[in-house]
This record gives structure tokens, C-alpha cells and sequence, in this order.
């Protein structure tokens, strides 16, 4: 399902424009980044699930073509964890 998508069907079940709808939802996915890229912070959504950022620590590696040895150095990535409810439902069907 694209972003185009999900506005199309927001807009459907709640008889809100399109351009309304299409505005809150790239407001909620710049609040959602900012959140995780300047705050540092996770973000919950009870029922959904946890946009998380995951800490990766600095490591070696080998480039097995060059046969040398590489770092990478730590980084985080952000991640996304269901929630137990969420799990469950898909589980069912």
C-alpha cells in the first residue's frame, strides 16, 4: 500500500478532502522523524506498535574480493516493532 493509498482510504472512511488528509498524514510522518532523527526519541503508538531506533556498534569486517579488512563504524537505524495485539491479529487470519 503506497502513502497515495492510504490518503485515498482516510479520506474515503471519513469524508475528509484528500489534500486535508494528504497534509495530516505527511505531518504525522515529519513528527515521527524528527522525533527519531533530532529528539533521539522512540515513538509509541499503543495497539500499532514502536518506531525504535536500534544502536548498531562499530565492528570489523572483510571485504572477501579485495581480501582486506574494513570497519564499520557504529550507527543507528530506525526500526519498527508490532505490538503483541498487532502480532496476534495477523496471526489469526
Amino acid at each position: 500500500m503506497t502513502k497515495a493509498e492510504i490518503v485515498n482510504e482516510i479520506a474515503l472512511s471519513t469524508g475528509v478532502q484528500r489534500k486535508d488528509v494528504s497534509v495530516v498524514v505527511e505531518s504525522f510522518m515529519e513528527a515521527v522523524k524528527n522525533s527519531m532523527l533530532k529528539k533521539k526519541e522512540n515513538v509509541y503508538l499503543r495497539g500499532f506498535g514502536s518506531f525504535i531506533i536500534k544502536h548498531r556498534a562499530a565492528k570489523t569486517a572483510r571485504n572477501i574480493s579485495k581480501n582486506i579488512t574494513i570497519t564499520i563504524d557504529a550507527h543507528d537505524l530506525p526500526s519498527f516493532k508490532p505490538s503483541k495485539s498487532f502480532v496476534a491479529q495477523m496471526n489469526q487470519e
